[in-house]
C-alpha cells in the first residue's frame, strides 16, 4: 500500500470519492457554489430508497453539518435503470456532485469525473489511508485515480444464494453445488412445486459469472480467462466455457426456471420474502459467509461459491464513488466522502439504521451491537455501497476468530493478472462506442437465456466485427503486453 500511496502523492494516481446518489424529483444542481456558508451536496446512488430515508438523513445531516458545514441530498435510481439514466445525466452535462460510478473507466477517460489525485489525500485522508493497495491499483486510469472506492470486499467470489425457508419447505438439498449446472436439479424440483415463483430470480442487467476478469468491465466483450492463457485478452462471448454458461441459461429459460420477461424486466426480487428461490450474489471477507445477506433478508440464506476468490479490477471498482467534473463543490464533496468513510457514528447510523430503534451497543463494548425489532429491510442503507466496512460495528455473532479469518483471507487472496491495467481508449473511442451499442442489443437476451446462444452469437460476433472489434482488441493487447513487462 505504501508504494501506491507514494505514487498517488506524486501525481501518478488519484482518488475519486463518492457516496450516495440522487435520482428522481427535485433539482440535481448543488444548492450553493464553493465558498457558500450552506451547501447541500447532490448525489446519485444505485438501488432502492430506504422507507425511512427522511429519518435516517435527519440524523446523518446533523452530524455532517456539524463536522463539515454541509448537508447531503440522496436520491436513488433502481439497479435496472441506473446505467441508462446516468449515461443521460453525464452526457447532458448536468450539475451534480457525487455519484456511484457508472462505466467508471470510460467515463473517467471522457473527462466526466474530477481528478482526485491531490484532493483525496488532502480532504479524505483517513479514508484514503485505509484502502488496500488493490483498491488503488485497480482504479488507476491513465496513471490517475478517479474514484474513492468503498473499503469492503476487496476480494470476492460469485455465489449462488438460496432462500433457506423455501429449501426447507420442500426438503431440497444444495449439497455439492459448485456451478450453475449443478443447481439445475434443485431449480427443476422447486419449479414443479411453485411454478409461479421465480426459481432463478434475474432480470435486465444480469451477467453470467465465471472465472474471468474484464479490462473495461463485463458489459464489453474483452476478458481474461483466469483458467486459461492469462497473457491473452479474449472475447468471452467467443469462449467455450462462457458460451456453455449461456447455453445453461437458455436451457433454464426454456424450462421456465428464469422469468419469461427477464431480458426487459427491472422487477425487484427483494432478499426478504419468498418471491425467489435462487439469486446471484457477490460475497467477500466482510460478509462473514452468509451473515450479512441473512441480516439484510431478515431470514436465513445459504450460498454456494461458483468462482475463485479474487482481487480483481472489477472488485476494486465494485463500489466506486466519483465526483462530477461539473460540481461546484469538489473539495466539499471529497470532504464529505472522507467523513462518511472514517466517521463510525455517521456510517453506522446509515448502514445499521437509527440507534435505539434498529440496534443498540452491547454493554461494555465499543463496536459490538445487538439488533432490535426495528432492524427491518428498507430501514437502512447497504454496507457494500455506502462506506468503509472496516469501521462498521459487528453483531455479537461475529467472533474475534471470524474477524481474524477475515483479515487473513484478505492478505492471502489471489490477485488478478490485470489488476492495475488501465486501457487507454483514445485511439479507439469510436470503435468502443460502436461496440457498446452492439452489446446493448444482445447482452440482456444472451445473459438471461432469453435467446438461443447458438443462433444469436454468430450475429453478435459479426456485428462486433463490423463495429471495429479487432482494432480495439489489437490495441488493447498491445497495451496489456506493455503492462505485463
Amino acid at each position: 500500500m505504501k508504494l501506491w500511496k507514494k505514487l498517488a502523492f506524486t501525481g501518478v494516481s488519484a482518488l475519486m470519492v463518492g457516496t450516495l446518489a440522487a435520482c428522481g424529483g427535485g433539482s440535481n444542481a448543488s444548492s450553493n457554489s464553493e465558498g457558500s456558508d450552506s451547501i447541500t451536496l447532490q448525489m446519485y446512488q444505485i438501488g432502492d430508497k430506504p422507507d425511512n430515508y427522511d429519518a435516517l438523513m435527519e440524523v446523518a445531516n446533523k452530524r455532517i453539518e456539524d463536522k463539515i458545514g454541509a448537508k447531503v441530498n440522496i436520491n436513488y435510481i433502481g439497479f435496472g435503470d441506473y446505467e441508462k439514466k446516468m449515461n443521460v445525466i453525464i452526457s447532458s452535462g448536468e450539475n451534480y456532485d457525487i455519484a456511484y460510478a457508472n462505466n467508471y473507466v470510460s467515463n473517467a477517460q471522457k473527462g466526466a469525473f474530477a481528478d482526485l489525485t491531490e484532493l483525496a489525500p488532502k480532504y479524505a485522508k483517513d479514508a484514503y489511508d485505509a484502502l488496500d493497495e488493490a483498491y488503488i491499483k485497480g482504479n488507476l486510469v491513465n496513471d490517475k485515480l478517479y474514484a474513492l472506492p468503498v473499503n469492503g470486499n476487496v476480494f470476492a467470489q460469485q455465489v449462488l444464494t438460496f432462500n433457506k425457508p423455501l429449501l426447507d419447505k420442500y426438503n431440497l438439498s444444495i449439497d455439492g453445488i459448485e456451478s450453475y449446472a449443478d443447481a439445475e436439479k434443485v431449480l427443476q424440483e422447486f419449479h414443479k412445486k411453485e411454478p409461479n415463483t421465480a426459481a432463478f430470480a434475474i432480470g435486465q442487467g444480469f451477467k453470467v459469472q465465471g472465472d474471468f476478469d474484464y479490462p473495461l468491465g463485463n458489459t464489453l466483450p474483452f476478458a481474461i480467462d483466469l483458467n486459461g492463457d492469462k497473457a491473452k485478452i479474449i472475447n468471452q462471448y467467443d469462449n467455450k466455457t462462457y458460451v456453455d454458461l449461456l447455453r445453461t441459461m437458455h436451457s433454464w429459460y426454456q424450462q421456465g426456471l428464469i422469468p419469461s420477461d427477464a431480458a426487459t424486466s427491472s422487477k425487484d426480487y427483494p432478499l426478504e420474502g419468498n418471491t425467489w428461490l435462487l439469486r446471484g450474489e457477490t460475497q467477500g471477507p466482510f460478509d462473514y459467509g452468509d451473515t450479512i445477506l441473512s441480516n439484510a433478508a431478515n431470514q436465513e440464506l445459504v450460498s454456494k461459491s461458483i468462482t475463485v476468490p479474487l482481487k480483481s479490477t472489477g472488485q476494486a471498482q465494485m463500489a466506486n464513488f466519483v465526483v462530477s467534473n461539473t460540481s461546484k463543490n469538489k473539495e466539499k464533496a471529497v470532504e464529505f466522502l472522507g467523513l462518511l468513510n472514517s466517521d463510525a457514528e455517521l456510517l453506522n447510523g446509515l448502514v445499521w439504521g437509527i440507534e435505539g430503534e434498529a440496534w443498540e451497543k452491547v454493554d461494555g463494548t465499543d463496536d459490538k451491537i445487538k439488533l432490535l425489532d426495528g432492524y427491518q429491510p428498507k430501514t437502512h442503507m447497504s454496507a457494500w455501497n455506502t462506506g468503509n466496512n472496516a469501521i462498521l460495528y459487528t453483531q455479537e455473532s461475529i467472533t474475534d476468530e471470524m474477524i481474524a479469518t477475515r483479515d487473513k483471507s484478505i492478505e492471502e487472496a489471489e490477485t488478478s493478472p490485470i489488476l492495475g491495467f488501465s486501457f487507454n481508449t483514445d485511439s479507439v473511442k469510436t470503435e468502443i462506442s460502436n461496440i457498446s451499442n452492439v452489446m446493448n442489443q444482445y447482452m440482456d437476451g444472451l445473459n438471461t437465456g432469453t435467446v438461443d446462444p447458438d443462433e444469436t452469437l454468430p450475429k453478435l460476433l459479426e456485428a462486433l466485427d463490423k463495429a471495429g472489434y479487432e482494432k480495439v482488441l489489437t490495441e488493447m493487447q498491445k497495451q496489456y503486453d506493455e503492462f505485463r513487462k
